[in-house]
C-alpha cells in the first residue's frame, strides 16, 4: 500500500469527504496510485486524519461511483483498472499539446493548420 498524502482543511467551505474524494482522485489521475494499488481502510484514513470513518466512506463510495476505486468486502478498497482510451481521444490529447505549444510561439489557426499539411505530406504513407 502506498502512503496517501491527503490533508484537509477544516476551515474550507468544501466539506471534508469532497476535499478527501478531490485528493484521491488527483492522486489516481495523476498516476501517482497505479491500478490494484490498495487504499488505506475506511477507519484507518479517518482516524490518521481525524475524521469519522462515514466521512472517509462517503469519499470512497463516490471514487467508486467514478470508477476511479473499486471496494470488495475482506479486499479492501484497490484503485479501478483504467479504461483503454481510443485512439480519436489519443489523437485529441496529441492535438492539444500541438496546439498549446503553437499558441506558445504565437501561431495562427491558419498556420498550426499548414504546419499539420505539410508534415503530412512529407511523412511516410502507411
Amino acid at each position: 500500500m502506498k502512503p496517501l498524502t491527503v490533508r484537509v482543511d477544516t476551515s474550507s467551505p468544501v466539506p471534508p469527504y469532497e476535499q478527501v474524494r478531490l485528493r484521491i482522485a488527483d492522486l489516481i489521475l495523476g498516476g501517482h496510485l497505479e491500478e490494484n494499488d490498495r487504499l488505506p481502510a475506511v477507519r484507518q484514513l479517518a482516524a490518521d486524519l481525524g475524521l469519522a470513518a462515514g466521512t472517509i466512506a462517503r469519499a470512497y463510495r463516490e471514487l467508486e461511483s467514478a470508477s476511479l476505486v473499486i471496494s470488495r468486502t475482506g479486499a479492501g478498497t484497490r484503485v479501478a483498472p483504467r479504461p483503454a482510451r481510443s485512439r480519436e481521444a489519443q489523437l485529441a490529447d496529441a492535438a492539444s499539446t500541438y496546439i498549446a505549444n503553437g499558441r506558445r510561439v504565437g501561431a495562427s489557426d491558419d498556420q498550426l493548420l499548414a504546419a499539420v499539411r505539410i508534415a503530412l505530406s512529407s511523412a511516410p504513407s502507411r
